[in-house]
């Protein structure tokens, strides 16, 4: 981990409609850093993270990305930056087979794949055992994993994730952090969102506690995990 600040959000709103989403949130991801961002549902999680792909355009507030003002920004310019999300329900492409479905991840580069593509293989070995099934055969914990391999084809400097555990036997969701923390070593710096709680911090260097749009707590993953009022709300202690 370095000290530089990579991702740096200020003061952020979100609003759908008269709703507002997320109400001024501040807070910064450093090179390097696994960050997870815990609540209920409906807390502006979400939210937080389409704004800073450009899926949603900010009603204020400001989001600078190695150091570059990327409010409002279109999609394919924050990608092409280093920014990627793996959204939440995996949105694989089903007819395609799992090499087509990494290869698309790799759209916007014009350089050799195969490289990423062998990193992989190496990180989910059952990807490359079914490298020419379709994407809609393989369970649900195969389809993340596809979901998290297409995203790092496009070698993003910052990965995001939404919700990568939700509906996975234990098991899988075990593999899936721990891959979580291999990717870290290759020096992508990753930002979660994530309905188990327990696990996330374990994996995560800082959390912060959104309710109704709010940063209501905020610490490292152990402090959270001993905070009296994050074990009573989110991890059933």
């Amino acid at each position: 981990m370095s000290d530089k600040v990579l991702l740096s959000i200020r003061d952020l709103q979100v609003s759908y409609g008269g709703i507002e989403a997320v109400k001024g949130i501040s807070f910064d991801v450093r090179e390097g850093e696994i960050v997870t961002l815990i609540g209920a549902n409906g807390a502006g999680k979400s939210s937080t993270l389409r704004s800073i792909v450009g899926l949603v355009k900010p009603r204020g507030g400001s989001i600078v990305f190695d150091g570059e003002d990327i409010t409002g920004a279109d999609t394919t310019g924050i990608v092409k930056k280093g920014v990627t999300l793996v959204p939440e329900g995996r949105r694989i492409f089903p007819d395609l087979t799992v090499l087509e479905n990494l290869k698309i991840g790799a759209y916007m580069r014009r350089d050799s794949l195969q490289e990423d593509i062998d990193w992989v293989y190496s990180l989910f070995p059952r990807l490359k055992e079914r490298s020419w099934q379709a994407g809609g055969t393989l369970s649900g914990g195969e389809q993340q994993m596809l979901a998290v391999g297409r995203a790092l084809m496009s070698r993003p400097k910052l990965l995001m994730m939404d919700e990568p555990s939700l509906g996975l036997a234990p098991i899988i969701v075990r593999d899936i952090f721990s891959i979580i923390t291999e990717i870290r070593k290759r020096g992508v710096t990753i930002l979660l969102i994530e309905q188990n709680a327990n696990m996330a911090l374990q994996t995560a260097d800082m959390g912060y506690v959104l309710e109704t749009g709010r940063i209501t707590i905020s610490g490292t993953g152990d402090e959270l995990l001993s905070n009296e009022a994050v074990k009573a709300a989110y991890l059933g202690t």
